[in-house]
């Protein structure tokens, strides 16, 4: 299986299987290539649907080009921990920021998560996020505030009293309540227009169907994530019939010892 970075023959291979409707991996079939390699390509320029082999292909150029140019004296990026290929994380770093862009969230603000996501301690300081994206303060200030806004990420002081941003399991949580209580709204102002339009009439129907849907929606978003937090971040209660074993048996060794004493 050929290996190394896809050709610009290969790009426009890709460009034309996506055109013509083909999975990824009938395309990576196809280029004799890994699933995960089409996939990661596709999703880091554009996706299926604005994926242009010209336009990825210089792009790719233009990042192995940022990536060879030697480092200033003094700036050298430190090891990664866990042996991590830097270069590995730099790729999934933009391959989720795609993803994330192609969601609907902006660019910084999908880097941002990114650089969160990626880092095992799960929070960056704004001077550390300045110096991971090379952007300004106030490019950081205002992603994260956006970020904020969306329940994505929350504000926590360190030891040293600095502000640190933070994102863990549990903001993905208050993340799906956050969208269940917005579908909500959207049910009442929905059902608001029935009264105004007269239930009934063509418009109102299509609004008691809309808030009909949604509300089936939200209520269902809620008790999905409502059952995941239980299911998934829970730790597992000690088994009462173990623990009753185990007393049991440490009761039978205490008697035992004590009727040895006793004799």
């Amino acid at each position: 299986m050929p290996g190394g970075r896809l050709s610009q023959h290969e790009r426009q291979e890709i460009a034309l299987g996506l055109a013509d409707g083909l999975a990824y991996a009938e395309i990576a079939r196809r280029l004799d290539r890994p699933t995960s390699t089409v996939t990661r390509e596709v999703m880091r320029n554009g996706g299926p649907t604005s994926y242009r082999a010209d336009q990825a292909h210089r792009a790719t150029e233009r990042r192995a080009h940022r990536r060879k140019q030697p480092a200033s004296r003094g700036q050298e990026a430190p090891a990664l921990p866990h042996g991590r290929d830097p270069e590995a994380v730099r790729e999934y770093e933009d391959l989720f920021t795609t993803v994330m862009i192609q969601s609907g969230l902006p660019k910084m603000m999908s880097r941002v998560m990114a650089s969160l996501l990626t880092t095992d301690s799960g929070s960056l300081t704004a001077a550390e996020l300045v110096q991971r994206l090379q952007v300004s303060p106030a490019t950081v200030s205002k992603s994260i505030a956006f970020l904020e806004s969306q329940t994505l990420v929350r504000r926590e002081r360190d030891e040293r009293r600095r502000e640190r941003y933070v994102i863990d399991d549990d903001l993905w949580y208050q993340s799906m309540l956050a969208s269940s209580k917005a579908l909500i709204q959207q049910v009442e102002v929905s059902r608001q227009g029935v009264a105004v339009l007269g239930p009934g009439t063509p418009a109102a129907t299509r609004l008691e169907n809309i808030a009909r849907f949604l509300d089936y929606v939200a209520e269902s978003l809620t008790r999905a994530a409502e059952q995941a937090r239980e299911v998934l971040y829970t730790k597992p209660k000690p088994d009462p019939d173990t623990n009753a074993e185990t007393g049991a048996d440490a009761k039978a060794e205490t008697e035992t010892e004590a009727g040895s004493d006793h004799e």
